[in-house]
């Protein structure tokens, strides 16, 4: 092919490996992904590809895997301002006794934007491009995700009792509907109801709820049967299981996604098969929590859609998506006494197009495909640590740290490049952060 004759495109990505995660269980040796407008075009042999495209710029990462970004299907970002605030307590006491008096004390717009930059400038080095956001002044999330170019469904949050981002039921519905109406049309950030939990939100609220989840087609994300506690309480008040009364109130279908699950029956897991809900396995805080353990491979074998999260900071304490998913995938067939079950490929698929699915993004990003936004991430395996290199994807969720992420590009845009944030002052940051936590200190002293 002549020099003329080849097609132009923005982006050429080589790879010792792509793992494009759709078709599952594929790893594509010596292969390129095309980039033209922040799109995915082609994923091919790299010799083809040199052939083909004349590409404006051209990666060459010959000792990486190329993968998806990563997609965390839960986190509460402006709370990484809190991590290691109240460290080894149970769910109840660090929640109602340590958190929320602070948050009482520090939550505004200036701890959500801080906060949420910091958690940016964290997900982005270790890999992930797309986040599940839950917390106060979504208003301001979405700002500064739009900012930095990361993908993001913010939560508009309803719960109880008044706080700094609203003071009564309607305002809540209000303030959703406004930040809603704001971004509906933008390209990276989208939202989604986020009623806290079953244990905060009343029947009524659950009720509008639904009815605008319908009407504007967004998903619906929750914590729900987290812990023994909750289910017992609800049996208590309201005579059903949580879930059983979200049913009731019309909430359990396509759009749920129902974060932690790690109290279920059997009839339970096929209810969330039949109607399509994704459920999201936060290990590690489930964990230190001591809260339960989600039935992984009982969901998985059911049908149900999987997505990984971390939780927040202030309650894992990282937002290390391939940490996570290692104990996810560990944990999985401890749980279902199965070696063979969750294996490599599926924690992976987990990781990416299961929290894209999860979060109505599976038409945009959790795979790589042509026609897909080109979020990716580079991971290299040259380091001893990840040597010899056997299996691909068994490296990557059993032996990879997020560390060895090299590069990141989200819609096409570079992110990181070997292992530089571009576009962000991290000095900045890492200030930022410093004077919260003497804010924080002088609060809780």
């Amino acid at each position: 092919m002549t020099e003329a004759a080849r097609e132009t495109c923005d982006l050429l990505i080589e790879a010792g490996f792509v793992v494009p995660v759709e078709p599952h269980g594929v790893v594509l040796k010596d292969h390129a992904v095309a980039v033209s407008g922040g799109a995915i075009v082609a994923i091919l042999p790299r010799a083809e590809a040199r052939a083909r495209f004349f590409a404006t710029e051209t990666v060459s990462r010959p000792d990486a895997v190329l993968i998806p970004g990563l997609v965390n299907a839960h986190v509460h970002n402006p709370m990484t301002l809190l991590r290691g605030i109240a460290d080894d307590l149970p769910l109840k006491v660090w929640l109602q006794q340590h958190i929320w008096p602070i948050e009482a004390a520090v939550m505004g717009p200036e701890f959500v934007a801080d906060g949420v930059t910091l958690a940016i400038a964290e997900m982005l080095r270790g890999g992930t491009t797309c986040c599940n956001e839950n917390y106060f002044f979504p208003d301001v999330q979405a700002a500064t995700y739009s900012q930095h170019g990361f993908r993001a469904r913010v939560g508009l949050p309803v719960i109880d009792f008044p706080t700094a981002w609203a003071k009564s039921d309607d305002e809540y519905f209000d303030r959703a509907g406004e930040v809603h109406d704001q971004w509906r049309d933008d390209a990276l950030v989208a939202a989604a109801f986020a009623p806290h939990a079953p244990y905060t939100v009343s029947d009524g609220n659950f009720e509008r709820i639904r009815m605008l989840a319908d009407q504007l087609d967004l998903p619906v994300h929750l914590h729900l049967h987290e812990t023994t506690q909750e289910v017992e309480q609800s049996q208590q008040q309201h005579g059903q299981r949580p879930i059983a009364r979200l049913d009731r109130l019309g909430l359990v279908n396509d759009r749920l996604i129902a974060v932690h699950m790690t109290q279920l029956t059997e009839a339970e897991i096929h209810l969330c098969a039949e109607r399509g809900v994704s459920v999201v396995h936060c290990p590690e805080s489930n964990l230190k929590l001591a809260s339960g353990f989600c039935p992984a491979c009982a969901l998985q074998r059911a049908g149900v859609n999987l997505a990984i999260g971390t939780d927040g900071a202030a309650s894992n304490n990282d937002l290390d998506m391939f940490g996570e998913t290692r104990t996810a995938a560990i944990l999985a067939k401890a749980v279902a006494d199965d070696a063979a079950g969750f294996d490599a490929f599926t924690a992976l698929r987990a990781a990416t197009l299961g929290g894209a699915k999860a979060m109505g993004f599976d038409h945009l990003v959790g795979s790589i495909e042509p026609g897909k936004q080109a979020d990716l991430a580079c991971v290299d395996l040259s380091a001893l640590e990840t040597q010899p290199l056997h299996h691909v994807v068994s490296q990557l969720i059993y032996a990879t740290g997020r560390q060895q992420v090299s590069d990141v590009w989200i819609a096409g845009k570079p992110k990181l490049i070997t292992r530089e944030l571009v576009d962000m002052d991290v000095s900045r940051i890492l200030a930022n952060a410093k004077q919260w936590r003497g804010r924080i200190a002088a609060i809780r002293h």
